[in-house]
């Protein structure tokens, strides 16, 4: 989806006026210049970031620039790691920065400095694979006993509900935690909230957008909701009381500040109308970027277009580059 993403913002900042190259790295971890438009693939003339001095030369041309824009999602993108090449280089890039990426990718790091700085989270149990591997038995009667049936289990360092399981057994446990385990060595066990899925947008400031609301027909908000379902939707503003609003706005800030984010953020939530109210659940450093995701949605419902908000994210960066 990354793709689809790149497509919008290279349109949106073009419309600004902006003056936009485009480059994708395709698995290999080879860069190529692309012409972008309505497809964008990371395919084509070969280009090469060299460091320590940040330039793009792409075959034997040097490209200049002012800033990135990375839309990117998942490792490698949003967890620091690109991020990081960027701070090498010494050249300004819109979002987080390295240690905010990579807190906010883990999210039971993230989980611990939330409840540490007084917002309330998803209960969960940590299971590292160490562990799991010198007493399996030990680490699902823990699970057992702290969290429960029904349970989620998921990978702590990924996205789009990859390698997320629903449970209902300990043999269905064990079975998950070892899935889980494909594609981290640590593993997050919650137990299933019955709640609404509220999220909210956050810029630099902070500034933070009025919420918005999953609605999923069947089973949870999984990868092929997410992408392929077209009952899925997505809704913004949220229908909350003003209180309410106002209540998950303040969270949706208080952890954008606590996990030391800049540039944006989405913050999700589950609330519990009837019982624990907003609980937090992550935190995601490079959310979905089309005009029709959630983050420009909210922002589009608060007052501020899709090629403003790409406008003010590159904006954001230079500032901080220079400050």
């Amino acid at each position: 989806m990354s793709c689809v993403s790149a497509v919008a913002a290279f349109a949106a900042l073009r419309e600004r006026g902006h003056d936009v190259i485009a480059v994708g790295i395709d698995k290999q971890g080879r860069w190529h210049a692309s012409e972008g438009g309505r497809t964008m693939r990371a395919e084509g003339r070969l280009a090469e970031f060299r460091l320590p001095e940040g330039k793009l030369l792409v075959g034997t041309d040097e490209v200049n620039f002012d800033v990135v824009f990375p839309v990117l999602h998942g490792p490698f993108g949003e967890d620091g790691t690109i991020q990081g090449v960027f701070e090498i280089a010494g050249v300004p890039y819109v979002g987080c920065g390295v240690l905010a990426s990579a807190v906010a990718m883990d999210k039971d790091v993230t989980k611990r400095l939330a409840t540490e700085a007084g917002i309330p989270v998803v209960p969960w149990v940590r299971v590292t694979r160490r562990h799991f591997e010198d007493d399996a038995a030990h680490e699902i009667a823990r699970v057992v006993d702290e969290i429960g049936f029904p349970a989620f289990v998921k990978p702590a360092n990924l996205g789009s509900s990859v390698g997320v399981s629903v449970v209902e057994s300990e043999a269905e446990l064990k079975e998950a935690i070892l899935t889980a385990f494909d594609h981290d060595d640590k593993v997050l066990v919650e137990p299933a909230i019955r709640g609404r899925e509220i999220e909210v947008a956050v810029l630099d400031g902070p500034r933070v957008s009025l919420a918005g609301e999953i609605f999923v027909t069947s089973g949870f908000y999984d990868y092929d909701a997410k992408y392929n379902d077209p009952t899925s939707r997505f809704e913004a503003p949220a229908v909350l009381t003003e209180p309410e609003m106002d209540v998950v706005r303040s969270y949706a800030a208080e952890a954008f500040e606590a996990l030391g984010c800049t540039g944006l953020a989405r913050v999700d939530f589950f609330f519990e109308e009837r019982g624990r109210g907003f609980l937090l659940n992550e935190v995601n450093t490079m959310p979905g970027f089309t005009p029709i995701s959630g983050f420009p949605k909210m922002w589009e419902a608060s007052g501020v277009s899709y090629p403003e908000l790409c406008d003010f994210l590159v904006d954001t960066a230079l500032r901080r580059a220079t400050a």
